[in-house]
């Protein structure tokens, strides 16, 4: 049986509108969530991510109402993340539509929680979400961030995504601060390492500006790759990354 490689447009949302940015920095409104997922469920993406970008900034909830009237439009599985501190708020999210949820700084300020969850939902449910920058100051040259890239923590990226597996994490979502929004292309030597550790599926994100981009992601060990303003803007349909990769000889849904 042949593996698909999925394609995963990004909803980078604050205060209910989608933006997005540069290395996670100067954020522009880029559309309503609602829409921009029913458009991108049409186009034939196989899931979609939602990001609360600023809700553990502002220390609050990611908000509910946007990811309902999401789910309500859209059949495919949906990830959220964003401000998820506890069990609660994973089983909240899930009241509202969310399939899956991604949890990064309050798993970095404490590791337990992944357990937790993945205990009561199943690992299935749970999707690390690595925010991470090339620093020299680790073994492996990549830092974790919190935050929204805001703040450095003093974890190689790498072992952070053997522990979090090893804790129970489902899903890795590795987002390279340095690519994001560049359009040059994925980071392709960290999509590599997390892939030499990693027994589960591992998401590449950050960097994507050309159809062409995608096949070497998954080509470098990505299960899938997450874009958002390629495909927001209209520069990119999820159909032509399709069809990119599919010449690539990658199987895609």
């Amino acid at each position: 049986m042949t593996v698909t490689s999925r394609v995963i447009p990004c909803l980078d949302v604050a205060d209910g509108r989608v933006v997005k940015g540069v290395k996670f920095e100067n954020l522009r409104d880029a559309g309503d969530p609602v829409e921009l997922a029913t458009r991108y469920y049409a186009e034939g993406a196989d899931e979609i991510t939602f990001l609360d970008v600023t809700a553990t900034v502002d220390e609050r909830a990611t908000t509910y109402d946007v990811v309902r009237r999401t789910a309500e439009q859209v059949f495919i599985p949906l990830t959220v993340g964003g401000g998820v501190r506890s069990v609660d708020d994973v089983a909240r999210l899930q009241g509202v539509g969310a399939d899956k949820v991604g949890v990064n700084s309050a798993a970095i300020a404490r590791p337990a929680l992944i357990g937790e969850i993945a205990d009561r939902f199943g690992a299935q449910v749970l999707v690390l979400s690595l925010d991470v920058k090339r620093s020299p100051s680790t073994r492996s040259g990549f830092v974790v961030t919190t935050h929204g890239g805001r703040k450095e923590t003093s974890l190689d990226a790498i072992d952070w995504a053997r522990e979090a597996i090893e804790r129970g994490a489902g899903e890795l979502l590795v987002n390279s601060i340095d690519a994001d929004g560049t359009r040059e292309g994925f980071d392709l030597e960290l999509v590599r390492l997390v892939r030499e550790v990693s027994s589960v599926p591992v998401i590449a994100s950050g960097g994507a500006g050309e159809a062409r981009d995608f096949a070497p992601a998954i080509q470098a060990g990505a299960d899938a790759v997450l874009a958002a303003s390629v495909f927001h803007s209209g520069h990119l349909t999820i159909g032509q990354v399709k069809a990119a990769m599919a010449a690539e000889g990658i199987a895609v849904r």
